[in-house]
């Protein structure tokens, strides 16, 4: 299964976040530049954080983007699917119905052996990322690379805009 970047950018962008002073709205532009980004694609990302309640947006010269829950209280699972949407992996598109022992009156979604190998591995890894949340992710980071706070606290404040 193949994510797209937008993922990684968002659980990175939130975790920086997090980093930050909780009353600063960071800017989508500001938040791209930290990892020489394009920011109207990061934007897009952003904003579909906003819509999943897991960012805050305000608008105007000093808005920009907040979390808005904690991040205990944001999973993986909350951002791949705000990012890639709700919809599964793997579509059966029942493909055995056209074969010579196909038949019309069949759900192949739930007879199919592959379809059903697929929705319990899809299911597995479901619930692999929503048994992580990004406070997980952003506490190993500060115990291996204890400097990242600060380093990135001090990169947004070098570049105030």
């Amino acid at each position: 299964m193949r994510m797209s970047e937008g993922v990684e950018w968002a659980m990175h962008s939130c975790i920086n976040l997090s980093w930050l002073d909780s009353d600063e709205a960071m800017t989508a532009a500001r938040l791209a530049a930290f990892y020489e980004l394009p920011p109207a694609y990061l934007n897009k990302q952003l904003q579909a954080l906003a819509r999943a309640g897991i960012l805050s947006s305000t608008p105007g010269p000093r808005g920009g983007f907040r979390l808005a829950r904690p991040l205990e209280r944001i999973t993986l699972l909350d951002v791949v699917t705000a990012i890639e949407g709700p919809g599964e992996a793997f579509r059966c598109e029942q493909v055995l119905r056209k074969g010579p022992v196909g038949r019309e009156d069949v759900d192949y979604r739930k007879a199919c052996f592959v379809s059903q190998a697929m929705r319990q591995a899809e299911a597995a890894y479901r619930k692999a990322l929503a048994a992580q949340t990004l406070a997980d992710i952003r506490a190993k980071v500060e115990r291996h690379v204890p400097d990242t706070p600060e380093i990135t606290r001090a990169w947004f404040a070098r570049r105030r805009s």
